[in-house]
C-alpha cells in the first residue's frame, strides 16, 4: 500500500524524515535497503547547492544508491529555489521536498524553514518557483504554524495544493514548540480538510500502535518516522510492515541487527572518509547502545561502558572489533 506522488508510487507508506546530521546517504542507504517506503537528503540549501558547497553537494548524493531520489532544498529566495531544483534535478532527484518546518534558529534567523510560515504569500512564491522550474515532483514539508496564535497549516497547504504540490507532510508541533511536548496528530487533521493530495503525519511516531494512532487521529495517507530510526534506521521499514503486511521488512534478529549496523558503520567510514566518518558515526553508534539498553539487553551501566570504550576512540579498527564484541555479548547474554 503505497502513496502516490505524481506519477511515482512509494512501496508504502511509512517514509524516512529528513533530518539534518542525521539521514546522509550511508543512513538513508541502509533505511531504504530495509523497507523504508521512502527516504529524503538532509536539508540542502539551494542557494549554496547552486554555487557548489561541499557540504551541500555531500548532502545531495545518493541517485546511484537509491530510488525514488528526494534531495529536500530549504532557501528564502524564489531565484535560488528555481535553481536549487534544476540543479537538483541534474544530479538525479526524481522528487523535490521543500522544507518550511526546521526549526533552528540558523535557519529560521535566515527566514528560512518554519521561518516562512510567517509570511504565506512568500512562502507561495518559493513553492511556485519551485514547482515551475521543476520537472518532477516536488513536496512540501512543514509545521503546524509558527506558534499556536498561527496555527496556519491548513491554508499554506491549501495554496501549496493550488500551485501544484504533489504531497505535504507535517509535523504536528509549531515552530516555537521545537521538540518539546508532544505532537499534536490531531490538529494535523485540519490540513486534512484543507487538500486532496496525499498527506503525511510526522511528530513522535516510534512504533506501529504510534503508526497507526497517527493515520486515525489526522486522517493522513502516511506517516514520517524520524528520532524513532535514530541507532535503527531500518525501523521505518519495520513499521511499514507491521501496518501493512508484505510492504515493509519485519524486525531484524540480534544477529542481523549486528550486520546491519556493522555495514552502516563501513558506509560511513566510506562516504566521509576514515577520519571525519569515525566522529560521525559516534552518534550512530551511540544511538544503537541506546537502544540494545532500551530492551534490557545490556545493563545501563554496561551501555555506559561500551559507550567510553567505542566513541572516545580514534581508530576505526577498535570501533569495528568493539561492535563484533559488543552483540557477541547481547546474543549470547539473549540466548542465555
Amino acid at each position: 500500500m503505497g502513496i502516490q506522488i505524481g506519477p511515482i508510487e512509494t512501496r508504502n507508506r511509512v517514509f524516512l524524515a529528513p533530518m539534518s546530521g542525521v539521514t546522509d546517504e550511508p543512513f538513508r542507504a541502509v533505511a531504504h535497503q530495509h523497507g523504508a517506503g521512502l527516504v529524503v537528503s538532509e536539508m540542502v540549501a539551494s542557494e549554496e547547492l547552486v554555487n557548489a558547497r561541499p557540504d551541500m553537494l555531500r548532502r545531495a548524493l545518493g541517485a546511484e544508491s537509491l530510488s525514488p531520489f528526494v534531495i529536500q532544498l530549504a532557501g528564502r529566495e524564489p531565484h535560488w529555489m528555481a535553481e536549487g531544483a534544476r540543479v537538483a534535478q541534474d544530479m538525479g532527484a526524481e522528487i523535490i521536498d521543500i522544507n518550511m518546518g526546521c526549526p533552528a534558529r540558523e535557519v529560521t534567523g535566515g527566514l528560512s524553514g518554519s521561518a516562512l510560515m510567517r509570511n504565506l504569500d512568500h512562502a507561495e512564491k518559493l513553492i511556485e518557483a519551485t514547482v515551475q522550474a521543476a520537472s518532477v515532483p516536488v513536496t512540501l514539508k512543514m509545521r503546524l504554524g509558527w506558534d499556536h496564535n498561527s496555527l496556519n497549516a491548513p491554508e499554506l497547504a491549501r495554496r501549496a495544493e493550488q500551485q501544484g504540490i504533489a504531497l505535504v507532510t507535517v509535523h504536528g508541533r509549531t515552530r516555537c514548540q521545537f521538540y518539546g511536548g508532544k505532537a499534536d496528530w490531531q490538529a494535523i487533521a485540519k490540513v486534512r480538510e484543507a487538500i486532496s493530495i496525499p498527506l503525511i503525519a510526522n511528530g513522535d511516531g516510534a512504533s506501529v500502535e504510534d503508526a497507526r494512532e497517527m493515520l486515525a487521529k489526522s486522517g493522513a495517507d502516511g506517516v514520517m518516522i524520524g528520532r524513532g530510526a535514530y541507532g535503527r534506521p531500518w525501523w521505518p521499514g519495520v513499521i511499514a510492515e507491521g501496518l501493512d503486511p508484505g510492504s515493509g521488512a519485519t524486525e531484524p534478529s540480534l544477529a542481523e541487527e549486528a550486520r546491519i549496523v556493522a555495514e552502516h558503520h563501513e558506509r560511513i567510514l566510506v562516504a566521509h572518509g576514515a577520519h571525519h566518518g569515525n566522529r560521525v558515526a559516534r552518534k550512530h553508534i551511540g544511538w544503537a547502545i541506546t537502544r540494545l539498553a532500551e530492551r534490557n539487553l545490556i545493563t545501563p551501566e554496561k551501555a555506559s561502558e561500551w559507550r567510553a570504550a567505542l566513541l572516545r576512540t580514534n581508530d576505526n579498527a577498535v570501533v569495528r572489533d568493539g561492535l563484533r564484541q559488543l552483540f557477541d555479548t547481547v546474543q549470547e547474554r539473549a540466548a542465555a
